[in-house]
């Protein structure tokens, strides 16, 4: 008797599990299958398709098999989808099998309806593998594991799938492949994602072989035991490669070895608690050793990828910090991260660390999401960028560095990783900080500044009170003092912003006139500027704000809030004379440009995007699309001075241009350094008392009130650094077009070493450089910050190369970093900090750039040949006997009290008289001695002449001296400082004397009167006045003046020790000199008709100038 299909599916169930199973799965199936299905399928297909379906749930809504079917000759391979309540559309399953190699023209559908009244779909695909055989049974499961990872969305739907098939690879593997392309497609490869694929596909053999040099590489179970299974495998790579016909495909090949092999550490062997892998892959990466990547070159980079979002972190040095950024630019985000690291470098070379900077795009928001869908989506992404970051990053425990688990280390220890708030991330401190307590990281909550512990920038109001440094030091060079004298100004942001909201409320001598953000522009043609300032502060301190929210009752005449979205906005008569325009309408962002344009006195960048680019660039060249049509040229700018508070408003040409249209301007890393720089202190004051914490010798609540009580101390610090380096960039500029050959040289230095690329820094080309030095015109201020940032850049690598961190006397300028408080309180844990040679170094290398200019240290190293390290030594010595670094703060205080060219001579004639010390202590070669026991020796004795030596001068030197002095007590200095630095002039002569004392045992004052009276007897002052006003150009006239000067100091120390060896008791100072003039007459005559001769020639060369040091050491010689 023949059974029924129904029949045999109850008898085949209970077969198969028994009759209690077997009947209640009977029961369940029985009514189940519809007629098409019976009539498609044997009933063994039913037993199997029920076991699929079994294992469905809400949890569990995909099972798959794929098989062959015998008795199917024409379509014998198929694919079945068991789905739990709703089918896949067909439109989104022929991709996904298109990308598997599989295609198919026959899908039989059938809706199954359990007994329960649930609904499974059961979707059978006749597929077609056209690359050849298969053997399921080795690739079932990755087949079915890759499927079930793409449906789901763990798994990129795309064309390097076809290696499931074609390669055997799993789809974590091909995750591997897939990440190296991407982060490809980023560095600018040409080739396109599908070329790469198609590539791999059509070489499958060295696809899997790539995938074996991976895993020999970082497994951590085969790289112990099996060290020279990369080289093997590399080897056979390379030998499959001679087979490869096509050109383009052996150079992605290769790439992809450059990058394996590139490859420091990764997390694809991490699993974690649950004992699944990251759903996202993290790759660190040797940049330097990768070929053809844009410049700069980080030192390293980790690329995270995931199909939710993708992420790079740059790094410049191995202690580098900067922001993390949610991105929009997905297809070159690295570009955009890249750039912005490159101006983090020169920003941060006023901190400890170095530049960095990592950004992360979305890749999967659904169309049309709600703001919240958005944020919760970059929220949770950025989470898994931060783990990504951590999971292949030393930790620290104990004072041992602790490496990552399951991860090949081909790096040093590499512990320092530091984030913070960028664009689209500016609340997620808290968040970064969670994950690093989450990881027990070492940095704890000093991974992420800011945050609910750390320093509130906004409320500081720290990044736009350091741009306002820059600002002010600007207009005291126009004589403005812009804390009594209202000043008009023009603004990019709106109120609600910390960067613009605090810039504009900085003091109430601010006239905003016109300001504009992505949504509204703001004119107020002549507003009371103190009416305007608190309506700035109230709409500062609401929760929300725009321009909307402005009192339109308190802009002036004529003015008013519009909106960016109108066509057009008619102009007042009063907005057309504020702008000195002619229209009677404008476009909005024709309205902008005009007030980019406008003749005010400030122009204050507090926005986002870029607004001013040079004639020379195209827009296409700035890279900041969505402001192309709002964009001017900055020989467009009609402002008097630029403060730029946020980043990238300018290009740098941009800015170039402006200033050599006599534009006052620095750059976006000068002017907004104090948030780095606050960030900074933030975090060395947290690894600092994290310490502390952890030893127990501080509970965490007590830290974070002493943390928020050092407020005020931090911000002095940090405010302080932004002064300075406004100052030197003044003082720098002042003088740009005298030093334009010596600059020129410089550029050329550190091009040579590899330390600055020319280009990528858009600085001036030799051609432009003899053009500009022709003109009389000098490097541009923007220019000279970028030599200031790359100077104290080198310098601190080059300390940090040394021992000087370690010297007892230079060590202390640890202290220097922090507050007060801490210094008193904390002595012994600074000394245990973790960045102590960090911070000395860049506390060393700001001192001597800010003290004493950006060529310092060059013209000393090509004067002298002495090294960096050597030349640090003898300017810490120099300073200190003098006790400049306090003088140079005190004239500081006179800012707008003293006319501005009296101070700059002030701090010229400290600085000359450095330059001229450090070069003595280097020539003498002191600086290899102790350096606490030289300064003590050398400071003791300067004291002691300082009182004296102005009575020792006569005739020019001291009518010179009582000038010099006068003429700074009139400009406002008191007494005792104006002489002081007006003595600075010959206070250098006194190292001259301690040595002639010290060497000889000879009394010091005596020595003095001597040492003075003799170098006015035969008149070297004259001769020195002669050497020093020489202003022939060239290293070889330099050179030549130096070693004059130099001679010079030799022959007077000689003369003084001739003269003090004769010495009679009962004799002064002028009677034993002319004792010696009469005891050595001959000689003398000669020497005074040489002098004659001197004086009365037209045109004094450096041969006579040798010649007559000659006869000088001959009259010297001769009297001994």
């Amino acid at each position: 008797m023949t059974l029924t299909w129904k029949e045999q599916l109850q008898d085949k169930l209970i077969q198969k599990h028994g009759n209690k199973k077997g009947t209640a799965l009977n029961n369940k199936y029985s009514q189940s299958f519809p007629s098409s299905y019976l009539d498609d399928y044997q009933v063994s297909m039913a037993i199997s398709d029920i076991d699929n379906i079994e294992k469905l749930s809400a949890e569990n809504p995909l099972e798959i098999s794929f098989y062959f079917a015998p008795d199917n000759a024409e379509n014998p391979l198929h694919l079945r989808l068991f789905q739990w309540q709703k089918p896949i559309p067909l439109s989104d399953i022929l991709p996904m099998l298109e990308n598997l190699n599989l295609r198919t023209d026959n899908e039989r559908p059938h809706k199954v309806t359990l007994s329960n009244k649930q609904n499974i779909w059961i979707s059978d695909f006749a597929v077609i593998y056209s690359k050849g055989s298969l053997e399921i049974d080795k690739i079932n499961e990755l087949f079915q594991e890759a499927f079930t990872k793409i449906y789901f969305g763990l798994s990129e739907n795309d064309g390097f799938n076809k290696l499931v098939l074609g390669a055997s690879l799993s789809w974590r593997e091909i995750m591997v492949l897939r990440t190296y392309a991407k982060y490809l497609r980023q560095v600018g490869f040409r080739f396109s994602q599908a070329y790469i694929e198609n590539t791999l596909v059509n070489n499958t053999a060295i696809a899997s072989s790539l995938i074996k040099l991976f895993n020999a590489m970082h497994n951590p179970a085969k790289t112990a035991r099996e060290k020279n299974l990369p080289a093997q495998i590399e080897k056979q790579i390379l030998d499959t490669l001679e087979t490869v016909t096509s050109l383009d495909e052996d150079k992605i090949i290769r790439r992809y070895l450059d990058l394996i092999k590139a490859t420091l550490r990764t997390n694809f062997y991490q699993i974690g608690a649950d004992g699944k892998p990251a759903d996202y892959l993290s790759i660190k990466l040797n940049s330097r050793v990768i070929p053809d990547l844009p410049l700069p070159t980080p030192l390293y980079e980790i690329f995270v990828y995931s199909p939710r979002f993708e992420g790079v972190h740059l790094r410049n040095t191995k202690v580098a910090r900067g922001g993390l950024r949610w991105s929009d630019r997905r297809e070159d985000f690295r570009t955009e991260i890249l750039g912005l690291m490159k101006a983090q470098v020169v920003k941060n070379s006023v901190i400890v660390p170095s530049g960095a900077k990592g950004g992360f795009v979305l890749k999967a928001i659904p169309p049309f999401a709600s703001r919240e869908t958005v944020q919760a989506e970059v929220i949770q992404c950025y989470k898994s960028f931060i783990r990504g970051l951590l999971d292949i990053t030393d930790n620290i425990k104990d004072m041992k560095f602790i490496r990552p688990r399951d991860v090949v280390c081909y790096d040093d220890p590499d512990p320092y990783l530091v984030v913070a708030a960028d664009k689209g991330t500016a609340t997620f401190s808290d968040i970064a900080n969670g994950i690093s307590q989450e990881y027990d990281f070492w940095l704890n909550d000093a991974f992420a500044s800011g945050g609910s512990t750390g320093y509130d920038h906004k409320k500081m109001g720290i990044t736009a009170r350091g741009a306002w440094e820059s600002v002010k030091r600007h207009f005291r060079e126009l004589e403005i003092d812009v804390d009594k004298t209202n000043i008009t100004v023009a603004g990019i942001g709106d109120m609600s912003g910390d960067v613009f909201g605090n810039g504009m409320l900085y003091n109430k001598h601010i006239k905003l006139v016109a300001a504009f953000d992505h949504r509204h522009i703001f004119i107020d043609p002549d507003p009371d500027p103190e009416v305007s300032y608190y309506e700035r502060v109230r709409i500062f301190n609401l929760p929300t704000s725009s321009w909307e929210s402005y009192n339109s009752k308190l802009i002036s005449k004529g003015g008013g809030v519009f909106k960016r979205t109108l066509k057009s906005i008619p102009l007042t008569p009063q907005m057309k004379h504020l702008l000195d325009v002619e229209d009677s309408a404008l476009a909005p962002v024709d309205l902008i440009r005009a007030i980019l344009k406008a003749p005010v006195d400030l122009l204050f960048n507090g926005g986002i995007g870029t607004y001013v680019k040079a004639s020379s660039e195209s827009q296409a060249d700035v890279g900041d699309r969505s402001n192309d049509y709002c964009r001017v040229n900055g020989n467009e700018l009609r402002c008097k001075v630029v403060g730029e508070g946020g980043n990238l408003g300018f290009t740098q040409l941009g800015r170039v241009e402006y200033a050599l249209n006599n534009g006052l301007i620095n750059t976006d890393f000068i002017d907004n350094s104090a948030g780095v720089d606050c960030s900074d202190h933030e975090v060395n004051l947290k690894i600092l008392l994290n310490a502390e914490v952890q030893k127990r010798k501080l509970s965490q609540k007590k830290r974070n009130d002493l943390l928020a009580s050092l407020t005020q101390e931090v911000a002095d610090l940090v405010l302080y650094d932004n002064y300075s380096q406004a100052l030197i960039m003044s003082i720098s500029a002042f003088s740009a077009a005298k030093n334009m050959s010596l600059h020129t040289n410089y550029i050329k230095e550190l091009e040579s070493q590899g330390i600055l690329n020319r280009r990528v820094e858009f600085l001036p080309d030799d051609k432009e450089l003899v053009e500009r030095k022709a003109a009389g015109i000098g490097l541009t201020r923007p220019e000279l910050a970028v030599l200031l940032a790359y100077t104290k850049i080198h310098i601190k690598h080059e300390i940090l190369q040394s021992k000087l961190p370690e010297d007892a006397f230079l060590g202390m300028n640890l202290e220097t970093a922090f507050p007060s408080s801490i210094r008193k309180k904390y002595q012994s844990a600074m000394n245990d900090h973790r960045l102590k040679r960090d911070i000395i170094a860049t506390q060393l290398s700001n001192q001597v750039v800010n003290e004493m200019g950006i060529t310092f240290v060059y013209r000393l190293q090509m004067e002298t040949g002495a090294t960096v390290e050597e030349i640090i030594r003898a300017h810490a010595v120099a300073s200190r006997i003098y006790g400049t670094h306090e003088l140079q703060k005190t004239i500081g205080s006179f800012d707008f009290k003293i006319p501005m060219n009296d101070q700059y001579e002030m701090l010229y004639n400290i600085r000359n008289l450095i330059n001229l010390s450090t070069r003595w202590f280097l020539h003498t070669n002191h600086i290899k001695e102790d350096l606490n026991q030289l300064i003590e020796h050398y400071s003791v004795r300067i004291r002691s002449l300082e009182e004296l030596i102005p009575n020792l001068m006569a005739g020019y030197t001291k009518q010179y001296l009582e000038s010099i002095t006068e003429k700074f007590m009139k400009a406002g200095l008191p007494n005792e400082v104006a002489r002081r630095i007006a003595t600075y002039r010959a206070i250098y002569t006194s190292l001259n004397i301690i040595e002639v004392a010290t060497k000889n045992k000879f009394d010091l004052i005596k020595t003095a009167k001597v040492y003075f009276a003799s170098g006015e007897r035969i008149n070297l002052l004259w001769f020195r006045d002669q050497i020093a006003n020489d202003s022939r150009e060239g290293h070889w006239n330099t050179l030549a003046r130096l070693t004059l000067r130099d001679e010079l100091d030799i022959s007077q120390r000689a003369l003084t020790v001739a003269i003090m060896n004769k010495d009679k008791k009962e004799l002064s100072a002028v009677k034993l000199i002319e004792k010696w003039v009469d005891d050595n007459k001959r000689a003398f005559e000669r020497w005074d008709r040489l002098l004659s001769m001197l004086h009365s020639s037209t045109q004094v060369d450096y041969t006579m100038f040798f010649i007559a040091i000659r006869e000088l050491l001959g009259l010297i010689l001769a009297s001994q």
